[in-house]
């Protein structure tokens, strides 16, 4: 990841720097809000943004950066961590807010996070064995013969999809595809998940939406 940090105290900028290289990672530093704002314009895959700069401010780059139509993702790191000052964080255009002192492995997984949530945003196409789907269009494709899906059952082949070859629990299916933090003792995902499976499957030479039983579902071209 190319990240950009902005951070008036030259000698943590120097620390997050070093460490970010040693995982592979390219920095660069501004040590003022708007050098930051003015540098970001050359494009970052993350942005670290100090909250307390000289001059501007760190909302205040940050209600910049959006106003201006910059999506990089944003994580602030700041002393300032009390719920009012995280939210106002967040409310500026923030993407995460990270506490000091912190751990420098909890900032890294952070950015890592923010990293692959941008490139799946970005991802329009996904593709498992013979079975295509276009996010833009929404339309589904297996073996080149198209597949009329609803709504909700697009919404859960699009999760699967996004982590194929891997197990999909139903608390994960109740979370990211039916916004539940709670599961409400329904057959609801049995219901779509038969209702995908026979019209993804059914017909096809092999299946590739597999139950994994006591664990959840997984879609791949792996038995």
């Amino acid at each position: 990841m190319k990240i950009l940090v902005i951070e008036d105290d030259v000698e943590a900028a120097a620390y997050m720097a070093k460490g970010l290289a040693e995982h592979g990672h390219d920095a660069d530093h501004a040590d003022t809000a708007e050098s930051g704002v003015e540098m970001a314009s050359s494009g970052y895959d993350a942005i670290v943004l100090d909250r307390m700069l000289p001059g501007m401010d760190g909302l205040a780059a940050a209600e910049v950066l959006r106003a201006k139509g910059d999506t990089t993702p944003i994580l602030f790191l700041s002393a300032l961590g009390q719920v009012d000052d995280r939210v106002k964080g967040l409310r500026a255009g923030g993407d995460d807010y990270l506490v000091k002192p912190y751990a420098f492995a909890e900032l890294l997984a952070r950015l890592e996070a923010l990293g692959r949530r941008r490139a799946e945003e970005t991802q329009t196409e996904l593709k498992i064995g013979d079975l295509e789907m276009d996010l833009l269009s929404r339309r589904v494709t297996r073996a080149g013969q198209r597949i009329d899906l609803q709504p909700r059952e697009f919404q859960l082949l699009e999760f699967l999809a996004r982590n194929a070859e891997q197990v999909v629990t139903r608390g994960m299916l109740l979370e990211h595809v039916w916004e539940y933090n709670f599961d409400p003792q329904t057959n609801v995902i049995d219901v779509h998940i038969s209702r995908l499976r026979s019209k993804i499957d059914k017909g096809f030479d092999r299946p590739l939406l597999h139950t994994v039983r006591g664990a959840g579902y997984r879609l791949g071209e792996s038995g």
